[in-house]
């Protein structure tokens, strides 16, 4: 593992870097601006190394150009919360509100935006960076004083382990997830229309106009949101289906077939596969949900705010996928949704896996 100087925020805050390596030829690298992610390089099926997800060659990027929240730890709440409130034993609460009227991803400075404190620590997996951030009671409108820590773990068998944990002094909400953006192909490449999906789930949660959840568990079959089977995403995406013409494509929160919607297992969630460079990428979590996003207001946000992602290459719609693991958006608001309430005394655990492959 390197440990090194990134870059210095506008406030004047050091940020540090570390870089993950294994035998295999794969390298993740670890910044402590936003938890984030910003290179994962994997080899394709002939050896040839490539990075594989989105991001920026520099903190300035991250720090004045992130609307598209790569590769970041989205907290305290991931997706969105309706309205940016929610009533907690009885006491109502107002968030800030980054998303027309709904909170967003934590709010206008959520965790993707705080410098966290980081270690390199030794796991049984092999080497690791543990990143920790206090998010002070009343941070963004949400209560409670919230420990949160991440550590990102690499094994020799080429997969990547997000650990997240929390504690809290109120009662308080928690949805953590990582959002990085994969382009299976390689930077610059094309879009993820040819990229093959499986996502193991029977149903998923409808939205309104707002892209908010109806409340309705829907199922999959008949409809572009079925990909219990592998398939393409470029012909689903342009499909006429109402809920694909309110989400720009797919921005949907998919539900996990899990026996029950409290089952915290390790579950395989999804399998990715880019038959042009032979890569594929499986999912693993403990959450019950994953929100699959197709990149669909990448292009808006590149023609709002120009400026170069990695390698000088400009982002456009459609040119990364996320799969971010997670509670279900709005659950606070949402009673047949599993809770997202963190007590005193308790501890929010959740985990998940990638893992990287070529064939």
């Amino acid at each position: 593992m390197d440990r090194r100087l990134y870059g210095t925020t506008k406030d004047g805050t050091a940020v540090e870097e570390f870089t993950l390596r294994n035998s295999g030829g794969v390298e993740v690298g670890v910044i402590t601006y936003g938890a984030i992610i910003t290179r994962v390089i994997v080899p394709d099926r002939r050896g040839q190394p490539a990075n594989v997800v989105l991001g920026f060659d520099d903190l300035e990027g991250y720090e004045s150009h992130n609307q598209a929240f790569f590769g970041c730890v989205a907290g305290r709440y991931a997706n969105r919360i309706a309205n940016g409130r929610f009533v907690l034993d009885g006491t109502p609460y107002t968030l800030a509100q980054n998303n027309g009227p709904h909170a967003l991803h934590g709010g206008i400075q959520g965790f993707d935006k705080r410098v966290w404190q980081a270690e390199a620590v030794a796991t049984e997996r092999g080497p690791a960076v543990k990143l920790s951030y206090v998010s002070p009671d009343g941070e963004e409108g949400y209560p409670g004083t919230l420990e949160a820590t991440v550590t990102y773990s690499l094994t020799e068998s080429d997969e990547l382990w997000m650990d997240y944990t929390a504690i809290t002094d109120r009662p308080t909400i928690v949805n953590l997830t990582n959002h990085s953006y994969f382009n299976l192909a390689g930077p610059g490449v094309g879009t993820i229309d040819n990229h093959v999906l499986m996502l193991n789930a029977d149903r998923y949660t409808p939205v309104d106009a707002g892209l908010i959840p109806t409340g309705e568990l829907a199922p999959v079959a008949g409809t572009p949101f079925d990909f219990r089977s592998p398939r393409l995403i470029g012909p689903g995406q342009r499909s006429s289906h109402p809920q694909i013409r309110l989400g720009r494509g797919y921005d949907h929160n998919f539900v996990l077939s899990r026996s029950s919607l409290d089952d915290t297992s390790l579950l395989l969630a999804a399998v990715v596969y880019e038959p042009m460079s032979g890569r594929r990428l499986e999912v693993f979590t403990t959450e019950p949900g994953v929100q699959f996003y197709a990149g669909n207001f990448l292009g808006q946000w590149s023609e709002a705010a120009p400026y170069p992602g990695h390698g000088g290459v400009m982002y456009r719609q459609g040119d990364g996928l996320a799969l971010e693991t997670q509670h279900f958006p709005d659950s606070p608001n949402q009673r047949g949704f599993p809770s997202t309430v963190l007590r005193p005394g308790e501890t929010y655990r959740t985990t998940t896996l990638l893992r990287f492959g070529a064939a």
